[in-house]
């Protein structure tokens, strides 16, 4: 164990090995299915079990992980349920917020955006996936953030994390880049309309993309 590592509080630990850990899971360093082991953690990361027991727990929690008996503790192994659901909520939520946010997003708002845009160009362009996941899932946040409602935010906070692992797998980034690209465009508009009409689109065309690269073309084609 370092010497940093024993002088940084317990919490401040646990947190470092939680975000380390979902950022493996949500970059595809741990796949779904494989075995979380405390010992072989703790010896990678550095620290004792005990934070890296507490982020596990937490993972659980967040839809991450799940607990296949007391002794094996894996990556969960996403279901079309689950890909189903979050999508549900994304709809329900992301298109709410797109109209709000071309009602009220002001010029730094929308520069911001466009500098985000510019950076997921650069990203694809590179064909750099966890930097395009990155910098996607930031815009996203961007637009609700726009949307100027607290209780917005809070009700994606607790599954960001599960549609950040989700829309990973989506790979078509070109096509991807040209919907951020119009939604951006339809915001910018001001006409709320049409901007919750192009984040419909947009969910539900990552929908059919990410249940395909999860699940295969047959699974993709029953969302039509």
């Amino acid at each position: 164990m370092s010497s940093s590592t024993k002088t940084e509080p317990l919490g401040a630990v646990r947190e470092r090995v939680l975000a380390t850990l979902r950022q493996d899971i949500i970059a595809g360093r741990l796949r779904p299915g494989d075995r979380l082991v405390e010992r072989e953690l703790a010896e990678r990361l550095g620290v004792s079990r005990v934070p890296v027991r507490e982020a596990i727990r937490a993972l659980v929690a967040e839809g991450f992980v799940q607990f296949e008996s007391a002794r094996r503790t894996v990556v969960r192994r996403l279901t079309p349920a689950d890909v189903k659901e979050l999508f549900e909520l994304r709809e329900a939520l992301e298109v709410y917020a797109a109209g709000l946010a071309a009602s009220r997003a002001t010029p730094d708002d929308l520069a911001e955006v466009e500098a985000l845009l510019d950076q997921a160009a650069a990203a694809t362009e590179a064909g750099d996936a966890e930097a395009i996941t990155d910098v996607n899932s930031r815009l996203h946040d961007r637009i609700v953030a726009m949307a100027g409602n607290t209780l917005l935010i809070e009700a994606l906070e607790p599954v960001a994390g599960r549609l950040r692992w989700m829309t990973r797998r989506n790979e078509e980034w070109p096509q991807l880049l040209v919907e951020h690209r119009e939604l951006y465009e339809a915001i910018a508009s001001g006409d709320p309309n049409r901007a919750r009409a192009h984040a419909l689109t947009h969910v539900r065309t990552n929908h059919r993309s990410t249940v395909r690269q999860l699940f295969g073309e047959a699974a993709a084609e029953e969302l039509s």
